[in-house]
């Protein structure tokens, strides 16, 4: 029973919860946060459906589970699903926002969804992200009336939280095999392994399919620092802006301004800034999506 749906009929009862993540390390797809719920009375029973961290279990065993959690009436469940872009975004932006605090957001808002369904949710417990206690403390600011305990390990202590780390992880890894690759025209092959950074498979992966000039496809998280060490060998960027000169006529002239985020930096390869709107000499990238040069509006 997802949360977007209608409480339960047991959601009026005293209620516990537990959360966890899967897909925090990779520098691959999405990081998915999960939560399962039920009725506090039902934990004994939740026990016996041999609910474990589902780092212990083969794919087969998690998928089994989680299909059978899926047909349990007495159990209600929900995920997030945050893609690299998100991920990357926040962890960039001017205002950097870190994973740890991207983590605490995503699991405030589950438990935040599951009270506005009517849910009475009185007990939650969570695998920690940063220090346990003032992690705790953070949640029982914002939600008063719940218990909560945070805990190292907490997928192998809490079996509510191991049917969490079930949900969370099954979702991750079908949102990666069925993940739609926009690059298209860069011939971007599936065969990338487990997406952690230490994974031979991933790291040739990532150094067969960089690009000088736009990087990586969207399936990678930008902000990891693993891509930074594949990106020495990328070509100064420039493109043209608008700047308005206070020169008492309001007129505007344009300038060229050089992109050097993310280290796109070597004049050794530098390319010359005019290219023909025929296309001709256009790299994959753009000659995919058919992108031409706009010389008039």
């Amino acid at each position: 029973m997802e949360s977007e749906c209608l409480a339960p009929e047991w959601g009026s009862q005293p209620c516990v919860m537990g959360i966890d993540e899967a897909g925090r390390g990779p520098v691959l797809g999405p990081m998915v946060y999960g939560c399962l719920y039920c009725p506090i009375s039902y934990q004994t029973s939740l026990a016996s459906l041999h609910f474990a961290d589902s780092k212990t279990l083969k794919e087969e065993k998690r998928e089994e589970l989680y299909e059978s959690l899926k047909l349990d009436k007495s159990i209600g469940w929900a995920v997030d699903v945050i893609g690299p872009r998100e991920l990357s975004a926040n962890m960039l932006a001017k205002n950097k926002i870190n994973l740890n605090e991207i983590s605490h957001n995503s699991a405030m808002g589950l438990i935040k969804r599951v009270l506005d369904m009517g849910v009475l949710l009185t007990e939650v417990y969570l695998d920690t992200v940063g220090d346990p206690e003032k992690y705790r403390v953070k949640l029982c600011e914002r939600f008063s009336s719940i218990k909560f305990v945070v805990s190292k390990k907490a997928d192998s202590l809490y079996p509510v939280v191991s049917g969490a780390s079930i949900v969370a992880k099954v979702t991750r890894d079908r949102a990666l095999r069925g993940w739609l690759v926009e690059e298209t025209g860069e011939n971007i092959n599936r065969n990338f392994g487990s997406g952690y950074p230490g994974d031979p498979e991933t790291k040739a992966w990532l150094e067969q399919h960089k690009h000088s000039v736009f990087g990586f496809p969207s399936l990678v998280r930008f902000s990891w620092g693993t891509c930074t060490t594949h990106l020495k060998s990328e070509v100064e960027v420039a493109w043209e802006s608008d700047e308005t000169e206070e020169n008492g006529f309001g007129n505007s002239s344009k300038r060229q301004a050089k992109l050097s985020r993310f280290g796109f930096t070597n004049k050794s390869e530098s390319r010359s800034e005019e290219i023909e709107s025929s296309g001709k000499g256009r790299c994959k990238f753009l000659q995919a999506r058919k992108i031409q040069q706009i010389t008039q509006f």
